[in-house]
């Protein structure tokens, strides 16, 4: 592709991004920025990690790679919602940075349009990367960067709830044994489960472990799979199993309901992982269910580490050591660590458990994840996740039933 093309193609691409359906599985702050490095020897980086400071951990790291690559670092930090739109307005104006941090389903988007370098062109090293991983990061049979880490879903559990509710959490093992389980809990006087179904991605990317743990595809809203998911959480609704408040529940609002220790289950991720050791009660991790057995795919979150497009290509071999470095085994551990992160290659999520027993369900987690971009669906997940989120809200309000929610759906997308 040209470059005069390459700029038409981002332009369109700027117009017509919808950045709200990204960034369901973290949280960044607000837009702060934080540069450092000067002069003609420095490279740019850009990150969605506005809550790191030029103290953080994380800053020192950028600077201790580029002090070894022979440059210096000029570091910007942006919310994760302005980050596509600023990065495909810096790459039609061909001054994108060296090095891109983005989240994991954005870059089929900067893909498409021409943004981002292949791992053919800056000769990355991703082969130690768990595939189910990297595949979030690939599109057209190409692969656009390598993942800096991921985070997934889970179901946290109340020991003590289970326990009053004469439930044993090994016996959950499929719907049905979950379902079951819930009756017990709300028998015994408390609640069943929370969960995030608001009407944005979060709810889609929520919905989608149960969605993909039923066999079906997004390629196919509709199918009998599908709709056996939908009715299993208006079933739990309508049972009482599930407070009506789902609806609209964020992934916050869900676990503060978790936190206030009255529930046996909650869906949530890694992310909320400090936030349970304050809890104040006993807790445990189980990956989500498939219907009829083993672990669900998950959606995966976190971002990919990418070297955009430059006019001046001889810059690639610096950008690709500052990322080498990034992403090394021992950066990777500690990196992983601040920002409760699944590492992206066995040696690390080794070393991770070693260090931490109870991170053994998340990496089982990670490892039966899914990206949501993956399947080669690229910037058509988007549509379909939107269709998606709207037919869960309209089932579970009780507007459609999940048929019907689906079936519209589905014609939507087409």
């Amino acid at each position: 592709m040209d470059r005069s093309s390459r700029r038409r193609l981002v332009a369109a691409m700027a117009l017509s991004t919808a950045t709200a359906v990204f960034g369901a599985a973290c949280s960044s702050g607000s837009g702060a920025t934080d540069t450092k490095g000067a002069g003609n020897g420095s490279y740019t980086v850009w990150d969605p990690y506005p809550q790191f400071d030029k103290a953080s951990a994380w800053a020192k790291l950028l600077d201790d790679c580029g002090t070894k690559a022979g440059v210096g670092i000029k570091r910007t930090a942006f919310d994760t919602g302005d980050l596509t739109n600023k990065t495909l307005l810096a790459a039609q104006q061909d001054n994108a940075p060296d090095v891109l941090i983005v989240d994991n389903p954005v870059v089929s988007t900067l893909a498409e349009a021409g943004v981002l370098t292949t791992t053919d062109d800056n000769k990355l090293d991703t082969s130690k990367v768990d595939p189910n991983l990297l595949a979030a990061g690939q599109s057209g049979g190409k692969t656009y960067g390598t993942p800096i880490g991921a985070n997934t879903l889970a179901l946290y559990y109340n020991k003590s709830v289970l326990k009053a509710a004469g439930v044993d959490v090994a016996s959950v093992k499929d719907w049905t044994s979950l379902t079951a389980a819930l009756a017990k809990v709300k028998s015994a006087g408390k609640k069943g489960i929370t969960f995030s179904a608001i009407g944005t991605e979060e709810g889609s990317f929520q919905f989608l472990p149960w969605f993909w743990g039923s066999g079906a595809k997004l390629t196919e809203l509709d199918s009998a799979q599908g709709e056996s998911a939908l009715a299993l959480w208006t079933g739990w609704l309508k049972k009482g199993y599930a407070p009506n408040s789902v609806i609209n529940n964020t992934q916050t609002t869900s676990w503060q309901e978790f936190a206030s220790g009255d529930y046996a289950f909650a869906e949530n991720g890694t992310w909320q992982l400090a936030n349970a050791d304050k809890a104040g009660f006993d807790y445990g991790v189980l990956p989500v269910p498939a219907a009829s057995g083993g672990n669900a795919p998950a959606p995966t979150g976190g971002e990919f580490v990418t070297l955009p497009v430059q006019g001046d290509t001889a810059r690639y071999a610096i950008a690709q050591k500052l990322v080498s470095c990034l992403t090394s085994t021992g950066n990777l551990d500690a990196t992983d660590t601040a920002l409760s992160y699944v590492a992206p290659t066995a040696e690390v999520q080794n070393r991770q458990v070693a260090a931490k027993a109870g991170l053994k369900p998340w990496v089982d987690a990670v490892k039966a994840a899914k990206g949501r971009t993956s399947d080669d669906l690229g910037t058509e997940y988007p549509k379909i996740s939107q269709q998606l989120w709207k037919a869960v809200q309209s089932a579970l309000s009780g507007a459609e039933s999940p048929e019907d929610a689906l079936s519209r759906a589905q014609s939507a997308v087409k």
